[in-house]
């Protein structure tokens, strides 16, 4: 389906639904987010340390689309007082943003705090409280400081002690003012995206043994840090602390494979929920049989994928304080035919489950190879968190569409307008406790691998300009008014550009 064939459905749709109530419940909050190393830039000002992402965009230039890097990005760093000008024009109820755990420790450890690093991040705290504006802090957004990388980075079962030795600094820092915390952006990506391909920093390929080691300590790490803040943080300052993942949407693509996609949402969505969310802790007992199975066909002695003590079990399991949901897109999945290859997952195929694959040719295709229009599915998944994991609070931490250069992003306001309307079917229908949204972007940034191809951003960047002039979007226009009339009920028209 073409984009304007879509924008014509949708149209139709808007009729059909004209009687609907379109607006939120009491409270519900919207904000916009961003990550430190996507943004920030003076990757080397002060005494800020190298992070992985600065090594690995630098030793081979040729891994980032235009050999683009993060050197200066939109040059937050310096431009800081323009964005909360930014989130204050469009009257964010909250901002989300990282920090750069090299620009507060240059070690990565706690034996040298930078003031000029602490000193950024308080000037960007303290500007958004004085426009009313609520902190949202991610801890770690991808970027490890490289000396911990070389000592074995999230494969070191030490970077636990690590990471929550960080967080420890961070809470003490700022817990005074920042109510709202996540540990990790996605680990997911951080864990089986990454060691699965090589194609993301730190450019380490150990499919089937480093993605698994990965994913049990991310796991403790975000552990440490919750059990540190509920101790001798929360008592204090009364905040609120998860993790946020990235979940897709899988469906089968027939009848007979719903059970498929079961085992491989819980391949997703379960291996880094169910041991924090369910009521038992641990693995979920269905991919850990798999996953010890497949390790033994592979030739290993014993499972590759590490199995929990039930101290362990205990330790990890209830440390949420709301569930943090990252989500873009969907698939379907079918098992694989004999003879057929496999793509990387998680955004190729489910080797581990012998199965491949699919995008519904109906779905609108975006400025990002892997990335599809489906609004149902962000309904699906939060009923699917609902139903596994019981009554949560749910925050939707990242939501957002990958499009080209230009300021009349139509395409942007119809896809946040459909899943917008799927989150208030979830909430009326379905009784599914929503209680944030965010929007990635707040403005263009450095998109990975894909460099500045794609646009995420409610604000256009003139990334030509040394200034990085921050214009606003249509779809900027059009969430400023829904967040002031607290309702979908609202239009932008391009004379407003």
């Amino acid at each position: 389906m073409s984009w304007s064939r879509a924008l014509v459905f949708s149209a139709l749709i808007a009729v059909s639904c004209s009687a609907e109530d379109l607006s939120f419940p009491p409270g519900f909050k919207f904000g916009a987010a961003t990550a430190a190393y996507q943004i920030e830039g003076a990757w080397n000002v002060s005494d800020k340390g190298e992070n992985i992402w600065d090594r690995f965009v630098h030793e081979d230039p040729t891994r980032i689309r235009n050999q683009e890097n993060g050197d200066v990005a939109c040059d937050s760093y310096n431009q800081v007082e323009r964005d909360i000008e930014i989130a204050a024009e469009l009257g964010l109820d909250y901002y989300r943003f990282s920090l750069s755990w090299s620009r507060i420790l240059p070690t990565g450890f706690p034996n040298k705090i930078s003031e000029d690093g602490t000193s950024y991040y308080n000037k960007l705290i303290d500007g958004l409280l004085a426009k009313g504006i609520q902190p949202f802090i991610t801890l770690y957004h991808w970027d490890l400081p490289q000396s911990l990388q070389d000592l074995g980075g999230w494969t070191n079962p030490l970077i636990a002690d690590w990471f929550s030795d960080y967080a420890r600094v961070v809470f003490t820092l700022f817990g005074d003012r920042v109510k709202m915390w996540l540990t990790l952006n996605e680990p997911i990506v951080i864990c089986d995206l990454s060691y699965n391909s090589a194609r993301l920093a730190p450019g380490v390929y150990s499919p089937h043994v480093g993605s698994y080691i990965c994913n049990k300590n991310v796991l403790l790490a975000h552990a440490k840090a919750w059990r540190i803040y509920d101790e001798e943080f929360k008592p204090k300052y009364h905040g609120k602390v998860s993790l946020a993942n990235q979940l897709i949407w899988f469906e089968g693509k027939t009848e007979a494979d719903a059970e498929l996609a079961e085992l491989t949402i819980q391949n997703m969505a379960g291996r880094y929920s169910h041991p924090i969310y369910s009521k038992e802790g641990g693995w979920p007992p269905g991919i850990e049989k798999i996953l010890e199975e497949n390790s033994l066909k592979r030739g290993f002695p014993r499972s590759m994928f590490p199995s929990f003590t039930q101290e362990e079990k205990e330790f990890i399991r209830g440390t949420y304080d709301f569930y943090a949901m990252n989500h873009y897109t969907s698939r379907y999945i079918r098992p694989a035919k004999e003879g057929e290859t496999f793509r990387i997952w998680p955004l190729g195929d489910a080797e581990d489950l012998n199965a491949k694959i699919e995008v519904h040719p109906d779905w609108p295709t975006t400025a990002s190879m892997w990335f599809f229009v489906n609004p149902e599915g962000i309904r699906k998944q939060l009923v699917w968190l609902k139903e596994n994991y019981g009554d949560l609070e749910f925050m939707i931490t990242e939501n957002g569409l990958a499009t080209f250069d230009g300021l009349d992003d139509t395409n942007r306001v119809e896809y946040y307008r459909e899943y917008l309307k799927q989150v208030l079917v979830a909430i009326k229908e379905y009784g599914v406790n929503v209680t944030h949204y965010t929007a990635w972007t707040l403005i263009d940034n450095f998109e990975w691998v894909d460099g500045y191809h794609s646009k995420f951003g409610l604000y256009e960047i003139d990334f030509s300009d040394p200034k990085r002039t921050r214009t606003p979007r249509l779809s900027a226009h059009w969430y400023k008014k829904v967040i002031k009339a607290h309702s979908l009920d609202v239009t932008a028209t391009k004379d407003e550009l």
